[in-house]
């Protein structure tokens, strides 16, 4: 006999649909009639009983922190992780963490999962929209965002770098260096710094030399190769990401541009490999630990009655990644 208790994603599948839509349904959210109707049937068919989500949630917490990453692996993301950890372990509150790959879906899923274990507090660095996040507010779990905000959600607290500081301080140092053909190249989540990107650069963005690559070294390579290869006379390029920043050193090794004579490069995110390239790369540092501890400290004060912010500043460290202009290649 199967004793095996039946999950979210049991519904989802035995629905046809995500596992962001039943949250949604058994939360009391968004959904049309018909995929209402779906979803609560096979709920009522396999008997999937959503104890975190039932109107005596609040008895029968387990407590702990969930903690969502979307890669576990990526070290900007593991100091994070150590921050909140360092802070949970004062604080003597267990942490699960679970990394989402930065898919929605597989957010939506690690959401239920949380919510089933009955966790009092929930940390993320959110990679969904704002609805994956509506059946954690409707239980009562407290929940902060962390490194980056989420569409629709200015109900959730959130501890997050400068973003405007940051890229308007390298926009400002490439153009002081005399670049014009500034590239972007962004991943998931960018949206704000993509914003600020093209604000600064104002009249001199050109929105063919903007790339938002997903959340693989594969994507992110196939992105910065692209660019490379189909806009020759860019003369800098300002990565989104330790990722992104990797991902444009070994395309330009591979296409023979060298940095900083051919390609001025700047890279958000001061990892430990950044200053052991040849150049070392100049960076925007943001503060990961720190992110990661006082998103914890707020969790654990129960978030704010008012959600409110926390904005953490950022520093341009400039090494030898970049050069004036009149060093770079011609444009062809």
């Amino acid at each position: 006999m199967n004793m095996r208790r039946t999950t979210i994603k049991d519904v989802a599948g035995a629905a046809g649909v995500g596992v962001a839509t039943v949250s949604r349904v058994l939360s009391g959210g968004s959904a049309s009639p018909e995929t209402r109707e779906r979803v609560l049937t096979v709920a009522a068919q396999l008997d999937y009983r959503p104890s975190a989500l039932g109107r005596n949630l609040r008895q029968r917490r387990s407590g702990g922190i969930g903690l969502l990453l979307p890669d576990i692996t990526d070290t900007f993301y593991a100091r994070v992780a150590d921050g909140v950890l360092a802070c949970a372990r004062s604080a003597g509150e267990p942490v699960i963490v679970g990394a989402t790959g930065d898919d929605p879906e597989r957010e939506a899923e690690l959401i239920g999962m949380l919510l089933e274990q009955g966790v009092d507090r929930v940390i993320a660095i959110p990679s969904g929209d704002g609805d994956s996040w509506a059946p954690t507010l409707r239980a009562g779990v407290i929940t902060v965002f962390a490194h980056r905000l989420s569409a629709g959600r200015d109900d959730i607290p959130a501890v997050v770098a400068d973003d405007r500081a940051g890229v308007g301080t390298a926009v400002d140092y490439l153009t002081g260096l005399g670049h014009r053909r500034i590239a972007y190249l962004g991943g998931p989540g960018q949206a704000q710094r993509l914003s600020v990107f093209r604000q600064a650069l104002g009249p001199l963005v050109d929105e063919e030399l903007i790339v938002v690559a997903r959340g693989s070294r594969d994507s992110a390579y196939a992105a910065a190769a692209g660019l490379f290869q189909h806009r020759p006379d860019l003369t800098a390029v300002l990565a989104g990401g330790n990722l992104l920043g990797e991902a444009a050193v070994l395309a330009a090794r591979e296409l023979d541009l060298r940095i900083p004579r051919d390609l001025s490069l700047i890279m958000f995110d001061d990892v430990p490999w950044a200053e052991l390239c040849s150049p070392p790369l100049t960076v925007i540092a943001q503060p990961a630990r720190d992110i990661g501890y006082r998103a914890a400290e707020l969790v654990l004060r129960g978030g704010a009655r008012r959600p409110r912010g926390v904005l953490l500043p950022t520093e341009l460290i400039v090494r030898g990644s970049c050069a004036a202009r009149g060093t770079s290649r011609s444009p062809r």
